[in-house]
């Protein structure tokens, strides 16, 4: 009876000793996964704005959308001009030009004629975005670079030649919210987010006597080169203007 009892209770001991042993490895199995997942302070959600959008298609026909879209908080590529890009491509040292952007994940819509298809959100800088619209030789370098990085980060073959961009829509389904680390590795400084700028401006009542029919907003914004460069809300009472590279920001209630 002693013996048995004497294995019984060596055999606990070594469960036992499993038990904490796997705790162990799971405890630091966790802490690397945290360690490896950027904490709050490293990352910031943003709200895209919508651009252009690319239909194109993967695999065996299957239709796929890029919405491009943009956002102040993306930081700008080097600032290259028609003729530095051309001489960029020709050279050894194309692939060395990098254009931040973020890539959201695939959502599932429906296409004009009620057809399942995938739709993606490519975000770059508000104001590369308007060098793009404004160059096409750039556009064609940005799209290809995006479909080639989409085509890298989800393993899928992207028909390159056959995009086209729609003439009616700016984007396909609807543009969620993302979130970008602000920091490219844990030594890497931080990104310098600009803080809002309040622009100067006047508001008009017309006409200036008597109850006026309609008012008139004179908004003074210097560093901004075009209109695309603005996301502009307007209620009842309220209006919400943002964008230029600055950025600005007005709210007026």
């Amino acid at each position: 009876m002693a013996s048995q009892t004497d294995k019984s209770l060596l055999s606990a001991e070594l469960e036992e000793e499993d038990d904490e042993e796997f705790r162990q490895l799971l405890l630091q199995a966790t802490q690397k996964i945290q360690s490896a997942m950027p904490s709050v302070r490293d990352s910031k959600p943003i709200q895209p704005q919508p651009g252009f959008c690319i239909k194109t298609h993967a695999g065996s026909q299957e239709k796929v959308f890029v919405n491009i879209c943009r956002s102040l908080h993306i930081p700008a590529p080097p600032d290259l001009s028609h003729q530095e890009l051309e001489c960029l491509i020709e050279s050894d040292s194309a692939s060395s030009f990098r254009i931040p952007m973020s890539l959201g994940e695939p959502h599932a819509e429906l296409d004009n004629s009620g057809n399942g298809c995938i739709a993606y959100d490519v975000v770059i800088n508000s104001g590369f975005f308007s060098k793009v619209e404004a160059d096409p030789f750039f556009k064609e370098f940005f799209i290809t670079v995006a479909l080639e990085g989409l085509a890298d980060k989800y393993k899928m073959d992207v028909n390159h030649p056959g995009w086209r961009i729609l003439k009616n829509r700016k984007f396909m389904g609807s543009i969620s919210g993302q979130t970008i680390r602000t920091k490219s590795s844990p030594v890497i400084q931080e990104m310098d987010f600009s803080s809002p700028v309040l622009p100067k401006f006047t508001i008009l009542a017309e006409p200036a006597g008597g109850s006026p029919e309609f008012l008139l907003a004179e908004i003074h914004l210097p560093r901004v080169g075009s209109a695309r460069e603005l996301s502009l809300e307007l209620g009842q009472d309220r209006v919400v203007l943002r964008g230029g590279p600055d950025p600005y920001v007005l709210d007026i209630y």
